[in-house]
């Protein structure tokens, strides 16, 4: 049997505003971005290399939900960027006005810091240390 997670949904404010933080801020890719009608758009972006799985920006339609931006997880961190290189990707991010909100850590399993995206949802950035490095690919 072969099962995966295609998409998860990120509740936004905005499109055009999420699309320009992830695209131009953590370099994400626009895969689709579709009209669905005057409201609705079904865009989905994905970090560079990723194959599995990427996020679905959906706009809040409802007070519910607008409640539920940047604190989907409720308050924990929620997402998990991996990468190859931790260092060139923290002080992109760092250059670019990303807001860290835990400094940079090293774990049995990796280098971590934690930060916020534009609705302040947390992520962790994680370089896994060369034993994990197949978290990567996998």
């Amino acid at each position: 049997m072969y099962q995966r997670i295609a998409h998860i949904t990120l509740v936004v404010e905005d499109y055009d505003e999420a699309i320009d933080f992830y695209t131009k801020k953590l370099d994400f890719t626009i895969l689709e971005d579709t009209k669905i009608d005057d409201k609705k758009r079904w865009v989905m972006i994905a970090p560079p290399g990723a194959k599995e799985c990427c996020l679905l920006l959906a706009k809040a339609a409802n007070e519910q939900q607008r409640e539920s931006i940047g604190n989907q997880t409720g308050g924990r961190v929620g997402f998990f960027l991996f990468t190859d290189d931790f260092w060139r990707d923290y002080n992109k991010m760092t250059e670019r006005e990303i807001c860290f909100v835990r400094r940079p850590t090293e774990f049995e399993y990796g280098t971590v810091a934690v930060f916020e995206d534009l609705y302040g949802n947390m992520w962790d950035l994680i370089e896994p240390n060369e034993t994990n490095k197949g978290f990567l690919t996998k």
